[in-house]
């Protein structure tokens, strides 16, 4: 017990040393943060660890709205995703949804084997539908890895139309709000982030994908 105690005492210790370094930065640093925030993107995102979104693309508190879940999904079901993107696209006035998955993606990975993972498989429903969807094209890679691979694209796409299709997205564009998701894929390996080209800014743009 003694030892866990240590390590949270680490954090709040990490806590304080992150605070006095960003006071060294700027003195003013949490007095502005107090304020209303203002982000111009709203980042939806994998829960997975080694993905902290405001890090990967240097952005300071206060610069990036935060949504993640297991595998990036978007689903309308969701009352909490969907709350999130309600928010950011109509009180904070977002400018850019990010749907960002990763290559490796756990969630994805469950998601293509043929077994149960208990409370986790109507999360995975979710996924798989994603994979059965594009099963033809995902299964004629003969490599495992490069199946993974290409489903962590097709999965951040799946999503980026999800997004495009909620009525809070769609009553958007239709008031002419200045809207546009993308579609980004995070590679934990070398630490770059890679844009899907699945940028769609109107209605129209759909079809295209």
């Amino acid at each position: 017990m003694s030892h866990t105690h240590d390590d949270l005492l680490q954090l709040l210790q990490n806590n304080k040393n992150w605070v006095n370094e960003k006071l060294g930065i700027r003195t003013d640093f949490f007095s502005r943060l107090k304020g209303i925030q203002t982000p111009q993107y709203l980042w939806i995102g994998c829960s997975d660890s080694r993905v902290p979104a405001n890090e990967i693309v240097g952005l300071e508190p206060g610069e990036l709205f935060v949504h993640r879940n297991i595998a990036n999904v978007v689903v309308a079901s969701d009352i909490n995703c969907m709350s999130v993107i309600q928010y950011a696209v109509e009180i904070l006035k977002v400018k850019h949804i990010i749907v960002t998955g990763h290559y490796g993606c756990g969630g994805v990975d469950a998601a293509m084997q043929n077994q149960s993972f208990g409370l986790m498989d109507a999360w995975l429903a979710k996924i798989k539908a994603v994979y059965q969807k594009h099963q033809q094209k995902v299964d004629q890679l003969p490599n495992p890895d490069d199946r993974l691979h290409l489903m962590c694209e097709l999965n951040v796409r799946e999503q980026v139309l999800n997004v495009c299709q909620t009525s809070i997205v769609q009553n958007a564009w239709k008031n002419q709000q200045s809207l546009t998701v993308h579609g980004w894929i995070f590679d934990i390996s070398d630490g770059v982030l890679v844009d899907l080209h699945t940028t769609i800014d109107e209605p129209g743009n759909l079809s295209q994908y």
